[in-house]
């Protein structure tokens, strides 16, 4: 999976809808007081229910097209009608659009194998496009690969939170993530904006891009495709995706590969506990990249190439950076590092350890006094586009789980969530907990919450590194005791999802996603070593 390029900050959209809400199914309250919607299942065979879902199939099914000549034949692309709210079918429809890539081996055709690349929010249309050749090695040949843009999100009438490319820009200009009492007080208050102008510009569809709505659409296009089952990977969120689908639908799961694995109770509990569980593996991950780099030595780690041990010297950049400002003279524009700056370049470079040579190299010379690498990693994080796509995955995330406290407590919420990680928690918690907490103004026609035990026919495979900064390793085992049948494959690796190669993650994707085969529990595989 070398190849696939992930980022978990979504890509933003558009488009307002105007649509009742439909009454919560089965509210109940749990024994922590919270109230929870939870979610009666429409008929497995139903797609959801209604008239509009089995019109489509009689009318035969997708009018695939070609995407684009230089993509020959082989790569077909769609736009499918979805109700906006799955109980209302006849009500507003949306447009997903979808893509799929010919299976090589058509001759032994097993059926559509979906994927979803996560975010939540990022694009299964470019993921097909871009890395369908993998995915149809995993499957040997035997599947369709098919990709869809989420409703929401980018070409799927995607959320919008302004009214043009210059206003957008105007509102983030020169805006950086806080860490002090000053910049935080200003970010809740642009937090409490945006929140505003998303519920101006985007209206009611902000009520209908829960995980269970994707969910929903997942089954209709499976429907639409002809496949009895589903045949799944997913990917990080898309692995939350999975969960909730195999919860709705357990009849109607073939076969479904999880990779980086999304503990799926403090995603859906509210928006602090989610991102107390984002944040908490990036230490422990940044931990690793300086022991390895001291052990693979000066040859191969530039940070282990002074007298200082390579802790010692990443711990004093981080405290240089923290009393003032770093010199990035070779930036464009030149300017300088700051600490917020700093933290937000590991949010990229821990998630692939094929780049942890050159972000070494990048915090030895920064180390130096030269910064403008790390600054110039920095800023593609703070573009509009960059801020678009955090609101898109944001948007999505309120639903699924939304906030417990008011933005207003951002000084008890955000000293609680640096206990449970430090490098992410300014990032994360302002990016993604803030505006739910900023009277966000989305609220869930339905989200799932559970039960998450459902027992599928084949057991469901779920793929995980030890070293996850994203998905840290103890949410796939949560996963794993959790569903009624799955097999959890260890990799002893880094990264977020599996960056390094494993011939024998590999081999067990091919057998399982093929021959139904899982491997035995407590399976290890191992993976090349970062800094080789």
């Amino acid at each position: 999976m070398r190849k696939v390029r992930l980022m978990l900050i979504a890509i933003c959209g558009v488009v307002a809808a105007a649509l009742p809400l439909a009454s919560p199914a089965n509210a109940t309250t749990p024994a922590d007081g919270s109230h929870v919607r939870r979610v009666t299942s429409l008929p497995a065979g139903a797609a959801g229910s209604g008239a509009a879902a089995a019109t489509a199939v009689r009318q035969g099914g997708i009018a695939w097209k070609s995407c684009d000549k230089k993509f020959g034949k082989q790569l077909q692309c769609a736009r499918v009608s979805v109700p906006l709210n799955w109980h209302r079918p006849d009500g507003k429809q949306i447009q997903l659009a979808i893509i799929r890539l010919l299976g090589s081996d058509q001759k032994h055709l097993i059926g559509s194998m979906f994927v979803n690349p996560g975010g939540p929010g990022e694009s299964g249309v470019d993921l097909v496009r871009d890395s369908g050749s993998e995915f149809n090695a995993f499957g040997g040949g035997r599947f369709n690969i098919v990709g869809w843009d989420p409703r929401g999100t980018n070409r799927s009438d995607p959320v919008r939170c302004f009214t043009s490319q210059a206003s957008e820009a105007r509102f983030w200009r020169g805006v950086h993530i806080p860490t002090t009492a000053a910049q935080s007080r200003a970010y809740a208050r642009r937090a409490t904006e945006l929140a505003r102008r998303c519920g101006r510009v985007s209206g009611q569809l902000l009520d209908n891009i829960s995980t269970e709505d994707t969910a929903r659409d997942l089954n209709h296009l499976r429907q639409l495709v002809g496949d009895r089952a589903l045949t799944y990977l997913g990917i990080s969120y898309g692995t939350l995706l999975g969960q909730t689908y195999a919860n709705m639908f357990p009849g109607r799961v073939r076969a479904m590969m999880l990779n980086a694995v999304v503990n799926p109770i403090p995603w859906t509990k509210n928006a602090e506990a989610r991102t107390a569980y984002q944040v908490g593996s990036a230490d422990a991950v940044f931990t690793q990249f300086v022991a390895l780099c001291q052990g693979a030595g000066p040859a191969r780690c530039a940070l282990a190439r002074h007298p200082e041990t390579v802790a010692q010297r990443v711990a004093g950049l981080f405290r240089q950076a923290r009393r003032a400002p770093i010199p990035a003279p070779h930036a464009n524009p030149p300017g300088v590092l700051s600490y917020s700056d700093l933290l937000l370049t590991t949010f990229s470079a821990l998630r692939d350890p094929n780049d942890w040579p050159r972000y070494a190299r990048e915090l030895d010379t920064a180390a130096s006094g030269d910064a403008s690498a790390l600054e110039t990693a920095a800023r593609q994080m703070l573009t509009p586009n960059a801020f678009s796509k955090a609101t898109t995955s944001t948007a999505i995330q309120c639903l699924d789980g939304p906030a417990g406290q008011p933005v207003s407590a951002w000084p008890r919420v955000i000293r609680h969530l640096t206990h449970a990680g430090t490098l992410w928690t300014p990032f994360q918690g302002w990016s993604q907990w803030a505006p739910c907490a900023a009277n966000w103004p989305g609220h869930a026609t339905e989200r799932y919450t559970g039960p998450w035990n459902a027992k599928t026919k084949t057991p469901i495979l779920l793929i995980n590194n030890i070293y996850d900064p994203a998905t840290g390793y103890a949410g796939a085992q949560r996963a794993e005791r959790l569903l009624g049948n799955a097999v959890l494959l260890t990799v002893n690796s880094y990264g977020h999802p599996i960056e390094l190669p494993s011939t024998c993650a590999d081999k067990w994707r091919v057998r399982y996603l093929v021959n139904l085969v899982t491997p035995p529990p407590g399976t290890v595989c191992g993976a090349q070593r970062p800094f080789r």
